[in-house]
């Protein structure tokens, strides 16, 4: 197995700077998100299948490249959007949890720098939000889980689109360090 890190380091003179995220975008990002995810849908019901938080959760966590980082920036976010939502505390702190840090964890053996790799991966992680969703209220609440698969695909296929715009705005906000 090839343990190189990714990004490589160039050494000596023509080392590059890692982009940083600006603390504001951190904290902004994330609000605006869980402000949008909240109450935009009871205005326009259209846009209910939209997880901006989401979003910014798989972002943030990739960026980061932590697992931890991932992990609680998916508490904080999954949490507050609980506390916004008509939903019982602690689904979305749960779900988002694990996502945070699922993609983490792959935005530390891929580059996610490339927009396919994005795309992929937020297409995957949305169908993983939705399968641990749909478990947390079936197993925890005894709900029942309102899986339906083929709505489930077609959001996650308009999330992964709407995560390139996403991450190109959110790329053009980190702190390059020139």
């Amino acid at each position: 197995m090839n343990d190189t890190l990714w990004p490589p380091e160039a050494s000596g003179r023509g080392r590059k700077r890692l982009a940083r995220l600006r603390p504001w975008v951190v904290i902004a990002a994330p609000v605006a998100a869980i402000l949008f995810q909240v109450y935009l849908p009871l205005y326009l019901p259209l846009l209910q299948n939209l997880e901006l938080s989401l979003l910014v959760v798989i972002y943030l966590a990739i960026a980061r490249r932590n697992p931890i980082s991932g992990a609680l920036i998916g508490t904080v976010v999954g949490l507050v959007q609980d506390a916004l939502s008509h939903q019982p505390i602690g689904i979305f702190g749960m779900v988002k949890t694990m996502v945070g840090y699922g993609a983490a964890a792959l935005g530390v053996r891929f580059d996610t720098g490339h927009t396919l790799v994005r795309l992929g991966l937020v297409f995957v992680m949305f169908l993983c939000h939705q399968a641990l969703y749909w478990t947390a209220r079936q197993f925890l609440l005894g709900a029942p889980s309102g899986a339906e698969l083929l709505p489930a695909l077609l959001a996650a296929a308009a999330n992964a689109l709407l995560s390139i715009p996403l991450y190109h705005l959110l790329d053009k906000l980190k702190d390059r360090g020139q």
